[in-house]
């Protein structure tokens, strides 16, 4: 998946852009820190079950949330928020910095984007097939369950999916 579409799907749509990521870094470089960084996660979690026949349970669930780290040392200071926005951030920077009282003159240095050729397609998972098609593999799983023998009663079939977006 490209930097650019975790960067719009993780930091554009909850209102950020890099300069609020420098920003922070800037604010942990102000103790005196051996290394810093954020971390952000947004989880998409979907599943279908069926039993005998009939879809039982659908569900879906969105996590997301930010982590900061910050490193002096052999400490190490952790903040997490929930939710992705400005003052989460904030507030786990301030947190997660702690761990040292004393100021530093750190400067922020960023990591050049490194080319490579992906290794996945960026193609969502989730979206890929309509819930009539996901449905229609869970149907087709008990009939050939119950067409593969006889002696075969219950037939209980669940499909989950997960999508996940990482921005280092």
């Amino acid at each position: 998946m490209s930097l650019n579409l975790v960067s719009e799907q993780l930091l554009a749509a909850n209102g950020l852009n890099h300069q609020d990521l420098f920003a922070i870094l800037g604010q942990l470089a102000e103790r005196r820190l051996d290394y810093g960084d954020l971390y952000f996660q947004s989880s998409y979690h979907e599943s279908w079950v069926l039993e005998d026949r009939i879809i039982k349970d659908g569900s879906y669930n969105i996590d997301q949330g930010v982590g900061v780290r910050a490193i002096s040392g052999e400490k190490t200071g952790f903040a997490y928020a929930d939710q992705i926005s400005l003052l989460a951030l904030e507030q786990s920077a301030q947190a997660a910095r702690t761990i040292v009282r004393e100021n530093g003159e750190g400067k922020v240095k960023t990591l050049a984007a490194v080319a490579h050729q992906p290794l996945y397609s960026s193609l969502d998972p989730l979206q890929s097939m309509s819930r009539e098609e996901k449905l229609d593999i869970l149907r087709r799983v008990d009939k050939a369950a119950r067409e593969a023998a006889t002696r075969v009663q219950d037939v209980n079939a669940s499909l989950p999916g997960v999508s996940e977006l990482i921005l280092v």
